[in-house]
């Protein structure tokens, strides 16, 4: 698929679709009960992600069940390469630099990147 922007009202949407799988407007909205939304803006949000073509939506009966087409991982690497690029030019080693620097790392964490690195060391 290819990327597509998707707003953070947007992403909430697809993320209970992502964990409850195929659902209607009505249990999208109970899911998102907390979020004190109008109904009316979850279903601009569907319909919106249906016209972005990142959900499906297939008609049973009087209802519609909305399904994810965009995948969280697709969203997640376009999301990801998207901050790289306009914060980064596109190089993850000042990412890094600009948390440790700006927000303590945890011991785990480090423990994590030094793992990480080795696998890539390992992997040429």
């Amino acid at each position: 698929m290819r990327a597509v922007s998707i707003s953070d009202a947007e992403s909430r949407v697809l993320a209970v679709l992502w964990r409850d799988g195929p659902s209607t407007s009505e249990r999208v909205i109970a899911a998102l009960a907390e979020e004190s939304w109008e109904v009316s803006t979850i279903k601009t949000l569907l319909a919106r992600l249906v016209r972005k073509r990142a959900i499906r939506a297939r008609k049973e009966g009087r209802r519609f069940v909305y399904s994810a087409v965009l995948t969280r991982e697709q969203w997640i690497t376009s999301e990801s390469e998207g901050l790289l690029g306009r914060l980064f030019g596109g190089r993850v080693a000042p990412l890094v630099q600009h948390f440790s620097q700006h927000r303590r790392l945890s011991k785990a964490d480090i423990a994590e990147l030094k793992r990480l690195i080795e696998e890539l060391d390992d992997g040429e």
